[in-house]
């Protein structure tokens, strides 16, 4: 239970506005919370149903609660709270894994089974909410975030070799299961993993992205899947606003934030609608800030708009801050922006929406079109994304790291799958399970996060 103790109270941040621990038998849960969906104490975790046998710790937020509760209610289901946690709970009691294909949000969670002396561990379709595991024959222990895994105890700390070649290669973009440490793994998104009272687990992927027009779809015209889109993105930003408090933007002016903007406004957001925008120094003739576009948006929708400007001596100064928050070690230069403007935004919000990976999902990078017009889509994409060869990669660390073309093979590997059959299609598919997954969605979730945001 001390492991427990000190792993949780290093995810303070991330959940600063309560905290439980729950032991029975072989299991232990701690947890921090960050009051979102349920202001209540009711909802608090670890949350404990005596009457289903059930205890769960969970991550995240399910936008589709209310309409997956009234469904239970009409299975003979009642609830003791208001928020989307016990919703989790008694779906998870309702139809097992089935429950995950339901759910409309971002999530990991965990759910202990005390007759059957099983653990059920589940992470989101696209991975936004992190989930990493440290297994021995002992134990399993399992985290929002690997730097608090390492307070457990009981791990070498030795560099993983797959990992290092695709962090030094691949972007820093490392997909799971692998981590930069030995010992520690994520779980892959879109995944379960039950775990039974002798120690054995069981994996299975629960969700897969696939490309190419459904059947009803084969016949749809450009204005159809126009509208398609449009209807999809209202649906998807609207539904986020079911929180019970207030829900910003991160609004740098370009298209993709401005076209949340627009669209929160038409979901009927009013005057509350808070806006937030980070600008620097300007640097050798370039201008370090792009206010003048995101004033416009304001201005022409009349939110409550909010201008951080960042000196570079205080960038120089919450460098070693914005590298304590990072789960691991990333490179954007994102990550410093994205967690000044997270701690300007948190004194104001709880929740904000932001633009980040509509380039992955809407071929908004310049490899796109050079994959999809290549001989070789595979070495196109290699060429366009990676940072060095294998041969590069190769004299730049020491011997002993040099066991293979991890990221070159993967790429290879990936490509080669079925469910995408063009190549911008297989492009796109790496980009918005693996990279999306490990770089932006992560980047803006550790640096958010290390800000109770």
């Amino acid at each position: 239970m001390a492991a427990v103790e000190r792993i949780t109270q290093h995810l303070t941040a991330r959940g600063p506005d309560a905290c439980g621990f729950h032991s029975q038998g072989p299991l232990a849960l701690g947890h921090r919370r960050l009051k979102i969906m349920d202001l209540c104490e009711a909802s608090g975790q670890p949350m404990i149903d005596s009457a289903l046998g059930l205890s769960m710790v969970f991550n995240g937020a399910i936008y589709n609660y209310p309409e997956l509760r009234a469904e239970l209610e009409g299975l003979g289901y009642r609830f003791f709270s208001e928020g989307d946690t016990e919703v989790l709970l008694k779906g998870f009691h309702a139809w097992g894994e089935g429950l995950l294909p339901r759910l409309n949000g971002m999530f990991a969670f965990a759910i202990w089974e005390r007759d059957s002396q099983q653990l059920f561990i589940a992470r989101d379709r696209l991975g936004v909410k992190p989930l990493y595991l440290s297994r021995t024959d002992q134990r399993l222990r399992f985290a929002s975030s690997l730097p608090a895994l390492l307070k457990g105890g009981d791990i070498a700390g030795v560099l993983n070799p797959v990992a290092l070649n695709h962090y030094m290669s691949f972007h820093a973009v490392v997909p799971a299961p692998d981590t930069l440490i030995a010992g520690i793994e994520k779980l892959p998104p879109a995944s379960w993993m039950r775990v039974d009272a002798n120690g054995a687990t069981t994996t299975q992927r629960w969700w897969e992205l696939e490309f190419g027009a459904r059947e009803e779809e084969r016949n749809y015209s450009f204005e159809d899947w126009k509208q398609r889109t449009l209807d999809t993105m209202r649906e998807a930003v609207a539904i986020r606003q079911r929180a019970a408090v207030d829900v910003g933007v991160l609004l740098s002016g370009g298209v993709d934030s401005s076209l949340l903007v627009g669209l929160l406004r038409e979901a009927g957001v009013a005057d509350n609608l808070l806006t937030f925008s980070i600008g620097f120094e300007d640097a050798g003739g370039e201008r370090g800030d792009e206010f003048k576009y995101s004033d416009l948006i304001a201005k022409h929708y009349n939110t409550r708009h909010h201008q951080l400007r960042i000196q570079e001596k205080e960038i120089l100064e919450q460098l070693p801050a914005a590298f304590q928050a990072m789960s691991e070690p990333m490179v954007s230069h994102d990550c410093i922006a994205f967690y000044l403007l997270s701690r300007e935004v948190a004194k104001h919000c709880k929740v904000v929406q932001s633009g980040q990976g509509a380039d992955e999902l809407f071929a908004g990078y310049h490899w796109y079109p050079l994959v999809d017009g290549a001989e070789d889509p595979v070495a196109a994409y290699l060429a366009a994304f990676r940072d060095r060869t294998y041969e590069e990669y190769a004299e730049t660390v020491q011997q002993q790291w040099v066991q293979g073309d991890f990221s070159g093979d993967f790429v290879r590997q990936h490509f080669a799958q079925p469910g995408a059959d063009a190549a911008v299609d297989k492009a796109l598919r790496i980009d918005s399970t693996v990279m999306l997954v490990d770089d932006p969605v992560k980047r803006v979730d550790n640096m958010t996060m290390a800000w109770g945001l």
